[in-house]
């Protein structure tokens, strides 16, 4: 019988297997550190974000009746298109009396000018009369002298010097008469000068006034049609026919698809690598399997949601725990990336981001110069009404004017 020690065979395979086991783990070990210190490193994740945008709200600019409605919600809209008209007659009203009070007030100013004329004639007038009053003065004066002179020597009788005194004196009251009439001919003329002094007809500032109250009766009559100031998706429309609306109440909404961001609510302990201009990836499930979008880090919020909440919380008061806070952080998108994959306000994103780049700045320095927005919808109207109350004014003027265009 063989009484040699051999080592059972289930026992070397054991061993064998956790031989194995033992490089494969450390294998992996080295794999992951490998990974960690080449990729994982650079990498910031978050599941918290999702997609914002513009929502432009559309509101009326002028208070009226709701007649009909062009668009619904999930339609597309280009820049200038018809959404909303408004009852036109109140508005038609108000620019026929605000025409009608700008001739009129046209045609007194023509008069106050007129009245210059006039005055300054009346003004030659009442000088004749003053002159013709000062000569008879002079003359009934010089005959009243050589007529007392002549009464001791009996050659002219007391009585013809009498009546010679009375009318010497009513040629004073004439003279005296004429100058006031005189003085007070000049004092309207001054008074009516100062209403038209410095300026014409078509710039006196009472045509002005009329006219600036015939600009806004036309403004108000154009904007009874609501366009769209901008392109893109109408949503949330709460207009109805029939339906009474006030100046500045939200109608409907416009989402313009190609000015769409995402905003990523990054932990405060992930803040310390994230730098503006930092490049990311981002995916979306809404098309059935993940997209993958292209961005870039535009800026870092200023607080934490909670600090922006409408009931922020109160720290200060009772027991208190840690709670890790977010920060939003701005990742503009590809617009190429938009355009061929177009998302919707509120999708939930997956955000990745690589930090290998520390040369931004954790704090956006960008200085504009150009406005973030802006639409030239509105530029024209008050072109058109300069038209308009220019040839009002030349109707009722007599000859072409050029009014100065309101600042």
């Amino acid at each position: 019988m063989n009484t040699e020690n051999t080592t059972p065979p289930s026992e070397s395979g054991r061993k064998r297997g956790l031989l194995l086991l033992a490089l494969f783990c450390a294998c992996a070990a080295v794999a992951y550190a490998t990974y960690w210190l080449q990729v994982a490193r650079y990498q910031v994740q978050t599941d918290n974000a999702y997609v914002a945008g513009n929502i432009v709200q559309i509101t009326p600019q002028v208070s009226g009746t709701i007649v009909a409605i062009d668009v619904e919600d999930t339609d597309s809209v280009k820049v200038g298109q018809m959404l909303v008209h408004l009852d036109p007659v109140d508005a038609r009203v108000a620019l026929d009396q605000a025409e009608a009070q700008l001739g009129q007030v046209v045609r007194e100013v023509r008069a106050i000018y007129a009245g210059n004329q006039a005055l300054a004639a009346s003004i030659e007038a009442r000088l004749a009369e003053q002159a013709r009053s000062q000569a008879d003065l002079e003359r009934l004066s010089a005959d009243l002298g050589r007529r007392e002179a002549l009464v001791e020597g009996g050659a002219v009788s007391g009585e013809e010097v009498q009546h010679l005194k009375s009318a010497v004196a009513n040629a004073r009251s004439a003279y005296a008469a004429a100058s006031a009439q005189l003085r007070e001919a000049q004092q309207q003329l001054l008074r009516n000068q100062s209403q038209t002094e410095g300026v014409g007809i078509d710039s006196h500032p009472r045509v002005l006034a009329a006219a600036g109250k015939y600009r806004e009766a036309w403004l108000a009559s154009k904007r009874l049609g609501i366009a769209a100031p901008v392109a893109g998706m109408v949503a949330k429309r709460s207009a109805q026919v029939g339906q009474r609306v006030a100046v500045g109440v939200p109608v409907m909404a416009i989402v313009p698809p190609e000015q769409l961001w995402v905003d990523a609510n990054f932990k405060e302990s992930q803040l310390a690598s994230l730098r503006v201009g930092q490049s990311a990836k981002l995916s979306s499930d809404v098309y059935g399997q993940p997209i993958e979008f292209k961005g870039r880090i535009s800026g870092l919020g200023a607080g934490t949601g909670s600090a922006f909440s409408l009931l922020p919380a109160q720290n200060a008061t009772g027991n208190w725990i840690k709670i890790v806070q977010r920060v939003p952080v701005r990742i503009a998108l590809d617009p190429a990336d938009l355009a061929a994959h177009p998302l919707r306000i509120g999708l939930s994103m997956e955000v990745n981001v690589d930090v290998h780049d520390q040369s931004g700045k954790a704090v956006t320095q960008v200085a504009r110069n150009t406005p973030v927005s802006s639409t030239t919808l509105y530029d024209d109207l008050d072109k058109a009404a300069d038209v308009r109350v220019n040839a009002i004014i030349s109707a009722n003027l007599g000859h072409p004017v050029q009014l100065p265009r309101a600042k």
